[in-house]
């Protein structure tokens, strides 16, 4: 291999470790406890998701300049669910564009992408997004500890999963100890993703994590 070439395949190495040591910093630290709630953590709902004519009605809303980052988001989220993932990107792209880096609004978005990203199998990416998000807290938001438990069970960082769980745990035992209020604690998740987070709650109970 000639000079030029090892040259290059070296700067490929170092950049491929620099990208994984700013996705591993990334994580958030875990704290005590979470019992912050989150305004930005909830579905974009510019209109109804019910209604039959919604992405008409979020086309509209977007041309009259009304609600235009709610429309654009909760289109990105139809995209997404219907398979067109390079729209729903480019979407909400065009609505992080809108609004300024640490806002509530931005925050809200990243919830939101990293909710379509890993329903549609980019867990990775959904955790980067989560944690970003999470950055822009002042507080500790009770829906960090299940989510990121969640993600990096999928991950298959189960340790680190059981951890985060613990700290829903910590924050609150009678809601968390058990699976039982599952339904109740996480009402936009579906009955795959209660599930899976079950599977974390057994991992915690049969050895829970001492703090810190």
């Amino acid at each position: 291999m000639g000079v030029t070439k090892r040259l290059v395949a070296g700067a490929l190495l170092l950049a491929g470790l620099f990208v994984a040591n700013v996705q591993a910093q990334s994580l958030p630290r875990i704290n005590e406890f979470y019992f912050d709630d989150d305004v930005a953590a909830k579905p974009f709902h510019a209109v109804p998701p019910e209604q039959a004519d919604a992405v008409d009605q979020l086309m509209k809303l977007r041309e009259r300049g009304r609600k235009g980052v709610e429309a654009t988001a909760q289109l990105a989220s139809i995209a997404y669910r219907d398979g067109r993932a390079e729209l729903g990107g480019k979407l909400y792209d065009e609505a992080m564009g809108a609004v300024a880096d640490t806002s509530v609004q931005a925050r809200s978005l990243r919830w939101n992408h990293g909710w379509d990203l890993y329903r549609r199998g980019d867990a990775q990416d959904a955790l980067n997004l989560w944690s970003k998000a999470a950055e822009s807290t002042r507080g500790n938001p009770s829906w960090l500890p299940p989510t990121l438990a969640l993600v990096l069970w999928k991950l298959e960082r189960k340790d680190e999963a059981v951890a985060w769980y613990a700290a829903a745990v910590r924050t609150e035992p009678g809601q968390w100890s058990d699976t039982s209020a599952y339904a109740q604690l996480l009402p936009t998740w579906n009955d795959a993703e209660r599930t899976q987070l079950s599977q974390v709650q057994q991992a915690w109970a049969a050895n829970p994590p001492a703090w810190p």
